[in-house]
């Protein structure tokens, strides 16, 4: 039998290198990229043997957020898992390592908020992060109600790799709202998420797929746009933020919010940011339930610069002095059935 290709001999060699929670001791030391690059592209339209619920009811929430779980034996969901105390209320669609997961959790600690990642080396690290993190919550914890906290133990732990990682203080809610798993949301959002379920989506980055015959493998269009009103709850927010200010007025064009002719005044970071100046589209279709979020309005939200500063994406740009374009769509209410 011949042997397999070089580049998954090295794939599993890094894989197999990776250390779990289990065999890093006390479970808070954080994982290390190196183990876990991979492709920056991944096709959403191949088949990746992915594993998905048949329905939102028989989704198991309670493994990946165990603190959450109804104490009630009784409850039980379709797929015969335990229920939860509440639901999962932000998606964040192709979350990458985690840097936006990371960096939300304090902000809304009592919100239940998971990623989801394609790349099954990258979802994989995500999930090892996010294990490391609530171990080190709990040892901080339990430092801080001993006598004699171990410093040296808790210093130890801190890593230069990443931002979240310079120092362990105390976060609320300690990680436990914040979770991660590998699916295609392109092919199986509805299978995740009730109507009505999402408060918050969050895209932040995308593959631009700049080839236009790969135009079918961007995450927003209309058809996926229906589906993320399906999922999330009227006056809802969807976020986006890219570098590539051709895939930003895509986006406009696809959320009814059509960039000016002159393409200089599309919304975005920088000293000479400027509001951009729209010409609404045709009436009719998915495009009417949604609405810009005003400049004005995102002042204050702090999404968005958690989305500027904290994605590894986002990182880079600045590193790189590039441009970062946000938009901001509030799903509307759908409209009445004529009578």
């Amino acid at each position: 039998m011949p042997a397999p290709p070089a580049k998954r001999q090295k794939r599993d060699n890094k894989d197999s290198q990776s250390q779990t929670p289990s065999e890093a001791g006390d479970g808070t030391k954080l994982p290390q990229k190196r183990y876990f690059r991979q492709r920056a592209h991944a096709n959403p339209l191949s088949d990746h043997k992915l594993s998905y619920p048949l329905t939102p009811a028989h989704m198991d929430w309670a493994s990946l957020f165990p603190e959450y779980v109804d104490p009630d034996p009784s409850k039980i969901n379709l797929g015969g898992t335990r229920k939860l105390l509440k639901n999962v209320e932000v998606a964040d669609i192709g979350c990458g390592f985690g840097g936006l997961l990371v960096g939300l959790a304090p902000l809304m600690p009592d919100t239940l908020m998971v990623g989801m990642e394609i790349r099954h080396l990258v979802i994989e690290y995500v999930r090892q992060r996010i294990d490391a993190l609530r171990a080190q919550q709990q040892q901080l914890k339990s430092s801080t109600s001993s006598p004699h906290p171990n410093n040296e133990t808790e210093s130890s732990n801190t890593s230069a790799e990443s931002p979240s990682n310079t120092a362990i203080s105390p976060v609320a809610g300690g990680y436990q709202n914040i979770s991660s798993l590998r699916s295609n949301t392109m092919k199986f959002l509805p299978n995740f998420f009730a109507k009505h379920q999402l408060s918050k989506i969050f895209i932040c980055f995308p593959d631009p797929h700049f080839k236009v015959r790969k135009h079918k493998a961007r995450i927003i269009s209309e058809t996926l746009n229906a589906e993320y009103a399906y999922v999330l709850r009227p006056g809802g927010l969807l976020y986006t933020i890219t570098d590539v200010e051709g895939y930003h007025n895509w986006i406009l064009e696809h959320f009814h919010d059509v960039p000016a002719k002159d393409g200089d005044n599309a919304s975005k970071e920088g000293d000479n940011a400027k509001p951009a100046e729209v010409d609404v589209g045709s009436e009719g279709g998915i495009k009417d339930v949604w609405e810009r979020v005003p400049d004005e309005e995102l002042q204050h939200d702090p999404c968005i610069q958690c989305m500027k500063d904290s994605t590894e994406e986002g990182q880079k740009v600045t590193r790189n002095n590039g441009m970062k374009f946000v938009a901001v769509f509030r799903r509307k209410a759908d409209p009445e059935w004529p009578a």
